[in-house]
């Protein structure tokens, strides 16, 4: 039942009923509307009141009908709202747990409205590169004033329901009822049965004193911070025109500017993301009912850099750690930069104290493998080294309970060798966060041929625990997303060779959106953690060719910003990237010495190269069932690389620009005779893609 009615005291009780956030679907939207045609043709109704079953009024529309048929079908939410203005019957909306979206624009639609204390109000559409579509510009500023609804339109934050109730002259909310919701909402509609005229938001004034300067002020403010979004800025128009328009006339500009955005590629980019990241915890051979194992305790072994980031996401959870390492002198500094870490958020107003003090109280520290036996979970975070991996491993293998979950924190070693170590290879996982582990959102979660499914549940839902994006991935050599930058790495050092300086690379992977372009990328992380892995590369696959400009780098000792030099200098205690002349002139030599002339190169054929480069790869991580589908790649570049959200990611982009035009691009570079030749060649599931115009991502 998608929505149920009763009838208490005279007054009908309509309750949205479609789990799990009461969703806007056709058939809640049609039994919704059948109750209200019911209260209407009774007599004995004097009044109507709509709530939401289960811990929410309504998350807005149901996003399982996104693109289908259902979701305009008639009554569509204007539909329904416009019954709520025309009802003749006092309408209360009773909300509490979460009114956002097209469910808030419900409930403006009613002539009262009531709320539990704590209930999240937002429209949310901003978010995925719209702006609300059934009014939400136009009612939400009549309630709560132009500046305070605007703030919330073009932000898309959830505001507490009490923090509005308690703004001078709002009409958002008639009363904050503590107890039983419904039987407030009920004895309010009795006392308000008989009132008229009954108010409608559509009927009440908006003006706002300054308004040229505040709306100009707001434009500018949208547009220092969304300058890659169209969304905020309409809104902005959509609220100012609720100002100087009729409210049917402000009705039909909002209704154009929704549409018009719906068309855009960063609407279409961020409505990906949105559904991705939901679609990443979907594993299609491990049902969602899976039974997971019980994690009280971790362990984590490694009190470094990684191990203490891995550890703070555990104790921001509430789950006690252990924390080992060989030696406490390395203890100590562990725990000394976890305390750093929070007593930095506790000074900038972000944690506080007592919550300080307790996520610390549930940290312990050891250094015998022995205090680990009654850990359900262990991470290790220790060096990037089979050997050392090996030894861990076995020793855990000892030491933990049956059932428990080992766990690997590697980037890019073999999860299925490391599994062979032990005598229970169906416990043991890849854990692949991402620096720093305790503010990165990505997770890679790597699944070995033997890792239970329970244990993949678990860790799945052990990752939406600590507030991570975790994807999937099979075994490979850096799974999906180290796998995919090398070939991005390698394009960038064949730029170099042929005509570009660290600077132009970069500042054109900027201007395309990535967070930084690969050199500074390069910098940050550590120059020397690539050229180990080149040096694996030279022995493993000898044909396989590289720049040699990076190895020249790091013999020069210029590592990055931890040793004050990489492809950029650094001053002591800065991280400003400054051109390096010794950088320039060390490329120079270099092509001198190959025989290579520069050439000019545009910043298109720079950005091309380089996102094609991870796009050809992520064909091939498809094809081998590495990844099980494209979006799960989009999401560990949005959230673990720097990929620019408004473009969602390397496939979602390949899509938008046209798969048949990335195989031409590539067919180019394959004729570089100074490039990969052999790479170019489009993946055999690209090229299918692109000769039958299908996409990576599913329309």
């Amino acid at each position: 039942m998608s929505a149920s009615y009763d009838l208490r005291d005279g007054v009908a009780v309509i309750t949205l009923n479609n789990p799990p956030v009461n969703g806007l679907g056709y058939d809640t939207r049609r039994a919704v509307a059948d109750g209200i045609d019911r209260a209407h043709a009774d007599p004995a109704v004097r009044a109507i009141v709509i709530t939401g079953a289960g811990r929410a009024f309504s998350g807005g529309a149901d996003i399982r009908e996104f693109g289908s048929p259902k979701a305009i079908a008639e009554p569509n939410l204007l539909s329904l709202i416009r019954m709520l203005d025309d009802a003749t019957k006092p309408v209360v909306a009773a909300v509490h747990g979460t009114v956002m979206g097209g469910g808030l624009e419900l409930s403006l639609g009613a002539h009262y409205r009531v709320a539990a204390p704590g209930t999240n109000v937002a429209l949310p559409e901003v978010k995925i590169g719209l702006v609300p579509g059934a009014g939400g510009t136009q009612r939400l500023p009549r309630v709560l004033g132009v500046e305070t609804a605007l703030n919330m339109i073009v932000t898309g934050d959830p505001v507490k329901s009490e923090l509005l109730a308690a703004i001078p002259g709002q009409t958002l909310f008639s009363k904050i009822i503590d107890g039983d919701l419904v039987a407030g909402a009920v004895a309010f509609a009795l006392e308000m049965a008989d009132a008229r005229p009954l108010p409608r938001v559509r009927d009440l004034p908006l003006k706002h004193p300054n308004a040229d300067a505040y709306f100009q002020f707001a434009r500018n403010t949208v547009k220092a911070m969304a300058k890659n979004f169209p969304a905020p800025a309409r809104c902005v128009d959509c609220v100012e025109q609720a100002t100087r328009r009729k409210f049917d006339d402000g009705m039909v500009y909002e209704r154009e500017a929704f549409l018009a955005l719906m068309m855009t590629p960063e609407c279409k980019a961020l409505r990906h993301a949105f559904f991705a990241e939901r679609a990443a915890s979907k594993i299609p051979d491990v049902p969602e009912d899976t039974p997971v194992r019980p994690i009280a305790r971790l362990a984590v072994i490694g009190a470094g850099t990684m191990g203490g980031g891995i550890t703070m996401n555990f104790l921001n959870a509430g789950i006690p750690v252990t924390m080992l390492e060989m030696k406490q002198d390395a203890l100590d500094r562990g725990i000394a930069t976890i305390r750093k870490n929070y007593e930095s958020q506790v000074k900038k107003g972000k944690l506080k104290q007592d919550k300080y003090e307790a996520r610390m109280a549930l940290l312990s520290t050891t250094l015998n493998y022995a205090d680990l036996s009654d850990a359900d979970m262990v991470i290790e975070a220790v060096f990037e080294e089979m050997g050392v991996k090996e030894k861990v491993f076995r020793a855990l293998d000892d030491v933990m309970k049956p059932g428990a979950i080992l766990a690997s924190n590697t980037s890019t070693l073999d999860v299925d060798q490391i599994a062979a170590f032990t005598k229970r290879p169906q416990d043991v996982i890849g854990t692949h966060f991402f620096s720093p582990a305790n503010v990165m959102k990505l997770l890679e979660v790597v699944r070995g041929k033997h890792t239970a499914k329970d244990v993949l549940a678990t860790v799945m839902k052990l990752g939406k625990l600590i507030r991570k994006t975790a994807v999937v991935s099979g075994v490979c050599d850096g799974f999906i997303g180290n796998r995919m930058i090398e070939q991005y790495s390698r394009q960038a050092g064949f730029l170099l060779e042929e005509g570009c300086t660290p600077e132009q690379v970069d500042k054109a992977a900027e201007k395309f959106g990535f967070a930084m372009g690969p050199f500074r990328m390069g910098d940050l992380a550590g120059n020397d953690i690539g050229w180990a892995i080149r040096k694996r590369r030279y022995v493993e696959k000898p044909d396989l060719r590289y720049s040699k400009t990076a190895d020249l780098l790091c013999e020069l000792g210029r590592y990055g910003q931890k040793t004050g030099a990489g492809w950029y200098d650094y001053l002591p205690g800065q991280r400003a990237a400054i051109p390096s002349a010794v950088v320039v002139k060390m490329i120079e030599d270099h092509r001198a010495a190959l025989g290579i002339t520069p050439r000019r190169i545009s910043d298109d054929e720079i950005v091309q190269r380089l996102v094609f480069s991870l796009v050809n790869e992520a064909a091939r991580i498809l094809e081998e069932g590495i990844a099980s589908k494209a979006s799960d790649i989009d999401m560990v570049y949005l959230t673990g690389y720097g990929f620019p959200l408004w473009r969602g990611g390397p496939m979602c982009y390949a899509d938008t620009f046209g798969l048949f035009n990335v195989v031409q691009a590539m067919k180019r570079f394959a004729k570089n005779p100074l490039d990969d030749g052999e790479f170019w060649q489009p993946a055999p599931l690209l090229a299918k893609l692109a000769a039958e115009g299908k996409t990576f991502n599913p329309a």
